[in-house]
């Protein structure tokens, strides 16, 4: 049995959009959705790195008004990709972390008392939570879309969220898009494919420019990627290393804890080649930049997340040839020469 989202025809939280012209509960698929939500000021809550990336892009994609507010963590991330935007900025909800997401809701309803919004929507993780709270003191129509991650079932906050009545659960995925409560929204991943690059695709022995990003995932460290890059590294290659939580004294090149986005974008546009972990918000920015990464997953099993969502991302994106996957075991010194592909976006003019 499907399961019931309490949204009767009597609800405040029917589906479609009253007389008035107000948004009440967006209904069917794909294109509903985007026809509910096109023009609406929006309450947008994400947790930063891949969360925040992603609702980012579906504010653009569903065309909300521009002074909908965003709510996240701090972070150069959200400074960068935030600036000029309204932002109500959150304490840290850790994955997982149900108990700051209720610490989070009461700062969120606070800060934005004042405020009057169409719709919450919200892409995870944890703070998910915090958002479904709002939404419900406020009585606003809700919608959450599940992390391009999530490729089998529901992240944590997704499996809370679809035992709960008056929201709107779109997953990105068909291959459990009818699971009970749930519904076949679209994906982000729809939007790229590989050409060949335009420059050339090797350097003649010479040093090769490489990029090291492992996204600002706390407390969890990744000494394997970082080992295994440095391993493999060549006489005159220069490499910049942004290492969030996993500080090191013994790296050759430049490191940063966190860099600005527009440094960020410079060096995956720039370098030779860039390696990453599976982070969502890495990956979509490398693809939006044209830039085809390397990619060495974290594993839960080695305490490097919470789980192995990490694996399934790069696993799909590999297999549509728009990353090249690697373990650190199998990374080897020519994975870090140039790839000789690009990535091209979806109505994005050839190069």
């Amino acid at each position: 049995m499907a399961h019931d989202d309490g949204c009767g025809a009597d609800s405040p939280y029917a589906s479609g959009v009253s007389s008035e012209g107000e948004l009440t509960e967006p209904a069917g698929g794909t294109a509903e959705l985007a026809a509910a939500l096109r023009g609406r000021r929006a309450l947008l809550v994400a947790s930063t790195g891949g969360h925040l990336a992603q609702i980012v892009r579906w504010a653009e994609r569903f065309e909300l008004r521009s002074d909908s507010v965003f709510a996240t963590f701090e972070s150069e991330q959200s400074r960068s990709l935030l600036s000029g935007r309204p932002v109500v900025t959150l304490d840290y909800v850790p994955p997982r972390g149900l108990r700051p997401a209720i610490s989070a809701a009461v700062r969120l309803h606070r800060e934005t008392r004042r405020e009057r919004f169409d719709v919450v929507l919200s892409t995870g993780a944890a703070v998910g939570i915090s958002a479904y709270a709002i939404a419900q003191l406020r009585r606003l129509p809700m919608v959450y879309i599940e992390s391009v991650s999530r490729f089998d079932g529901p992240s944590a906050t997704g499996r809370i969220l679809e035992k709960l009545p008056r929201i709107q659960r779109y997953s990105q995925h068909a291959a459990w898009a009818d699971r009970p409560g749930w519904r076949q929204g679209p994906s982000l991943l729809d939007d790229y494919t590989v050409v060949p690059a335009a420059g050339p695709a090797a350097r003649n022995g010479e040093g090769r420019s490489i990029f090291v990003s492992l996204g600002t995932i706390k407390p969890f460290r990744f000494d394997a990627l970082v080992d295994a890059v440095r391993d493999r590294m060549r006489p005159g290659d220069t490499v910049t290393w942004q290492l969030g939580v996993t500080t090191r004294d013994d790296l050759p090149g430049t490191v940063a804890g966190e860099l600005r986005s527009e440094d960020f974008d410079r060096l995956v546009a720039g370098s030779d080649v860039f390696v990453t972990h599976s982070g969502v918000g890495t990956l979509l920015r490398a693809l939006e930049l044209g830039v085809r990464p390397v990619v060495v997953p974290r594993l839960a099993e080695r305490g490097e997340h919470v789980d192995d969502h990490q694996v399934q991302v790069a696993r799909e994106l590999d297999r549509r040839g728009l990353v090249l996957l690697r373990s650190p075991g199998e990374l080897t010194s020519a994975d870090l020469d140039p790839s000789g592909v690009a990535i091209r976006r979806s109505g994005d003019a050839p190069a």
